[in-house]
């Protein structure tokens, strides 16, 4: 779900705003922002695998598409591709960029614009984005102002929470940034829910029209609060000269490498569930209510519905055994949240057993997945963090949550390449195959956990 970065980006001047007794009032204009920002988000990626396929890629829609007979030749260079195929990589490439273009939003915020400049650039482009998927012609145009637009956003929102607070008061950071994630969650979940229903009463445009306006009520908000956010100027950095690393965070810096390239195999599976899944809901889950038909884009708000569930009662069991001495280790949450997945992706796989008749899947088995899933995230992405954030040498932590990031780049892309094979083959077979991927992924974790959670503990100053 990766709801937000925490990527420190941009040179930003600690501010003394605040009040001592409670949380300063630019936390809330940057949450807000930063909400709508994940309600555009998820909200386009409910519709948009959905949309290619069933309007965008028909021939007399598609040869309207600026770019995209080019694009298609270039992508089918095994063959020729169904439009599901086609679909599936496309929303591989958008969704990877949007986490590989904050390293990029960041460097103009510290060099050129600023952060607060830079978040409202983000912001119109985003904007501009949803409203230029209104036309064929445009699509492709779209997409990429809407990468650039989050990449300008994402991680300058969360910077520019962390420079609310004195570095003095960790406590109040910390909470801090529990509500901006809290606040997010809401987007998330919300988005799909809203552009789903919208489009599914007045049509794709219309679903994308809702984010292009939520989007711009953002901007409004945080152009309101630019007087309780932090002052920032971007500067020419001047080279640091930091000591050279020792060989024991040499080791360890390798150590970090290797924890981050394992949690690709579940950035694989689990982004899965936004493009295919939703593909497979359409087609072989029952969403027949005494209500009527639901949207199948709607399952995509069931993971952060989950994680939002999970948080409070892992908190809670994380205490309990940390009492009794028998809280997992950070490396072994990631591990554990692997197989989560795995799980998950078999209960869609057990669902869609001996069925292929569509509408033949119990939608019990869809949210059941779902909803695992956003358990599954909640052990293993935000305790990734934690791990980059405690473990990175003195001097590369910013530097090191950017590369953390480069792990949903690739597991995004590389999960739009298997999803185009998703029509070759019968649904319970794909997701047995998903869920090989993750399980894969956590028993490396796990059959290693003890080296690499010793490896990263070493010389670490708590």
């Amino acid at each position: 779900m990766h709801i937000w970065g925490g990527i420190s980006v941009g040179r930003i001047e600690q501010a003394a705003i605040g009040q001592p007794s409670g949380h300063p009032k630019g936390l809330f204009y940057l949450s807000f922002t930063e909400m709508w920002e994940r309600f555009s988000f998820y909200g386009l990626s409910a519709l948009l695998t959905l949309y290619m396929v069933k309007e965008l890629l028909l021939p007399e829609n598609a040869a309207q598409v600026i770019g995209l007979a080019t694009l298609r030749n270039m992508f089918e260079f095994r063959g020729p591709m169904s439009d599901v195929a086609f679909s599936a990589i496309i929303y591989g490439w958008y969704a990877g960029l949007v986490y590989f273009t904050p390293i990029v939003g960041g460097w103009v915020a510290d060099r050129i614009l600023g952060a607060k400049r830079t978040v409202m650039l983000g912001v119109v482009l985003m904007s501009a984005g949803h409203l230029a998927m209104s036309f064929y012609a445009s699509f492709l145009l779209a997409l990429l102002l809407l990468i650039l637009g989050s990449g300008f956003l994402k991680g300058n929102i969360s910077a520019q929470v962390g420079a609310l607070y004195p570095k003095s008061d960790e406590s109040m950071r910390s909470r801090g940034f529990t509500i901006f994630s809290t606040g997010i969650c809401i987007g998330a979940a919300s988005g799909p829910l809203v552009t789903g229903l919208v489009a599914a009463l007045y049509g794709w445009h219309a679903g994308f029209a809702v984010a292009a306006a939520l989007m711009l009520i953002a901007l409004l908000a945080y152009v309101l609060g630019q007087r309780h956010l932090p002052d920032d100027r971007p500067v020419a950095r001047k080279r640091e000269s930091n000591p050279p690393l020792t060989r024991q965070e040499k080791k360890r810096l390798a150590v970090l490498l290797l924890v981050i390239a394992l949690t690709i195999p579940a950035e694989i599976a689990y982004p899965m569930v936004w493009s295919i899944g939703i593909l497979w809901v359409d087609q072989y889950v029952n969403l027949a209510t005494l209500l009527g038909e639901v949207p199948s884009s709607w399952f995509a708000s069931m993971d952060s519905i989950g994680a939002i569930l999970a948080a409070p009662a892992l908190v809670m069991f994380w205490a309990w055994q940390a009492k009794r001495g028998s809280e997992p280790s950070s490396v072994t949450k990631v591990g554990i949240g692997s197989a989560i997945i795995a799980i998950a992706a078999l209960l869609f796989a057990y669902g869609n057993w001996g069925q292929s008749a569509p509408d033949s899947v119990d939608a019990g088995w869809a949210i059941a997945g779902w909803l695992i899933m956003g358990l599954a995230w909640m052990y293993y992405w935000p305790t990734t963090l934690a791990i980059v954030s405690r473990a990175a040498p003195a001097g590369m932590g910013s530097f090191l949550m950017g590369v953390a990031f480069l792990s949903p780049f690739i597991g995004h892309v590389l999960a739009g390449w298997i999803g185009s094979y998703f029509d070759q083959m019968h649904p319970s077979t794909f997701w047995i195959m998903d869920s090989a991927i993750a399980l894969a992924g956590g028993i490396l974790i796990l059959l290693f956990r003890k080296r690499l959670q010793a490896a990263l503990e070493s010389d670490v100053t708590t």
